[in-house]
């Protein structure tokens, strides 16, 4: 692991507090070498991405120079290809989709549980897409092959070799051994698989993708 690349995280929220203990997560997950940098307004955070090759950013809604989603579409404007993921204390689907919308690539309440909120930043962490689940009556066990083929395109490539692993019968802590991590980064992607699948335990992941032929 020594030999990864490192990625440059912005964290834009104009709460200290909350900046250091969100790269706190950030840097304690072991799927990726991370260096995280702060920003307490829209223009800092500007002057960042100006001097850092800053590939991913963590944007909060509300700024003292930004509100609402006005932060995402200058950002945006100004560097297209950086992936951003709102972090927020709104949570409702009209939000969700208006980020979506308006170009990014996640949105991460602030009300997540650690388990939960270490699987979505490994989600980023790797370039993937996660948004909050919203309710909906889809039964696991109904759901069509179209609708499983759909969900398991949604995978990012380690969650899909952590597919693989499951498929063969490993446990969590052979899994961390094959890929050279913590167990605790298993559990993160695993949480992460069973959101996007809408399952909920490893014999449903199996199950669901042996009926497509994976």
């Amino acid at each position: 692991m020594s030999g990864q690349k490192q990625t440059q995280v912005l964290v834009i929220d104009d709460h200290p507090l909350f900046r250091d203990a969100f790269s706190t997560v950030l840097e304690g997950l072991d799927v990726a070498n991370v260096s995280v940098l702060g920003a307490g307004s829209l223009k800092d955070a500007q002057a960042v991405l100006d001097r850092s090759q800053i590939t991913l950013a963590f944007l909060d809604l509300n700024l003292p120079d930004a509100k609402g989603f006005e932060g995402l579409m200058r950002l945006k404007a100004a560097q297209p290809d950086l992936l951003i993921y709102i972090v927020s204390a709104t949570e409702d689907r009209t939000a969700y989709e208006q980020a979506k919308e308006l170009g990014a690539a996640g949105y991460t309440p602030k009300s997540l549980p650690k388990d939960e909120l270490d699987a979505v930043l490994a989600t980023a962490l790797e370039g993937g897409s996660w948004f909050p689940p919203v309710a909906d009556n889809d039964d696991p066990q109904q759901m069509d092959s179209d609708t499983v083929a759909s969900r398991a395109a949604s995978l990012t490539p380690t969650q899909k070799r952590v597919v693989g692993f499951l498929s063969e019968g490993l446990l969590n802590k052979q899994i961390a051994y094959e890929m050279d991590v913590s167990i605790a980064t298993v559990k993160a992607h695993m949480t992460a698989i069973f959101r996007k699948l809408g399952v909920i335990n490893r014999t449903q992941v199996v199950l669901a993708l042996q009926d497509l032929g994976k």
